[in-house]
């Protein structure tokens, strides 16, 4: 069984408890995700199974979009609902020219430092792990860009949005760093991840359903193929005898007008996926050769 399953993850569960579940479920081994998603957060958690898991980590590199709401008032130590309130203020009187004077300062590209209560290593050791004990540690700064963030509607102490961002961004953060520009303090009270890369919410489907799936025989009808958890990378498509040498990992040599800045999918005469691979000198340099 090879591809993503998109899962519609549920609130509770961290993203590894999914990942266990459904390799108990398929009895397979290789089974991993495509970026992490919080134990309080839902929405689209892809998953590759199988040789789909040679290219997670291109397909963790896609964009994100997230349906978030936002309480205004008090500050947690995990920049969310699930952390212990640690600082408490009155919210000011809201008004659309407010709140879209404090969301101007989060658009576009910026650096974000990372939460405690995140699975960022430093060290060698997850924050979260660190922050359980009681340290806090220096994080550097890491560069994000945030393509769109829209307010979808307020009342008195909450705030709905809806983000669109690049991988690394943490919605958590933004909530808090919005309450500290709005003088009140915040932290995420609800999150849904809507898209990740090529995969829309649409086209996920719910973890209490993989069971009775499997035992239909239809879960493998619903994996997205290889190629197609791809197709946000730039094509280069080479001929028959160039596909020979894409096989066996010789560096062939393309036209620089073909040629892409960043990764690219290099694809055969008949369109099938041969290696993902980055443009070098008007060489294609092979990240995974997947033939």
């Amino acid at each position: 069984m090879d591809g993503v399953l998109v899962i519609d993850k549920p609130s509770g569960p961290t993203s590894f408890d999914v990942v266990r579940q459904v390799r108990s479920l398929l009895k397979i081994k290789k089974v991993g995700h495509t970026g992490t998603l919080d134990p309080m957060a839902t929405g689209v958690l892809p998953l590759c199974l199988g040789e789909a898991t040679k290219v997670a980590g291109f397909i963790t590199e896609g964009d994100k979009a997230y349906d978030a709401t936002v309480r205004l008032g008090a500050e947690t130590d995990t920049q969310d609902a699930q952390g212990q309130v640690t600082a408490r203020a009155p919210v000011p009187v809201l008004t659309p020219a407010l709140l879209e004077a404090a969301l101007s300062r989060f658009r576009g590209s910026f650096d974000q430092v990372p939460p405690m209560y995140s699975a960022v290593k430093v060290a060698g050791k997850r924050l979260y792990e660190l922050a359980r004990a009681g340290e806090e540690v220096e994080r550097a700064a890491r560069h994000v860009t945030v393509y769109e963030l829209v307010l979808r509607d307020f009342s008195a102490d909450r705030l709905h949005l809806s983000v669109r961002c690049s991988k690394g961004f943490f919605v958590r953060t933004l909530a808090f760093d919005l309450g500290r520009v709005l003088g009140c303090g915040a932290h995420l009270e609800a999150l849904r991840r809507t898209a990740s890369g090529p995969f829309p919410l649409a086209r996920s489907l719910p973890l209490a359903d993989v069971p009775a799936l499997l035992k239909d025989g239809t879960l493998a009808s619903r994996l997205v193929p290889i190629a197609e958890a791809l197709v946000d990378l730039p094509e280069v498509r080479v001929g028959a005898d160039d596909a020979k040498r894409v096989s066996h990992g010789v560096p062939v040599e393309v036209s620089p007008s073909s040629l892409r800045p960043g990764r690219l999918r290099v694809t055969g005469p008949d369109g099938a996926l041969l290696a993902v691979a980055e443009g070098v000198g008007g060489r294609l340099r092979y990240l995974r050769v997947l033939v």
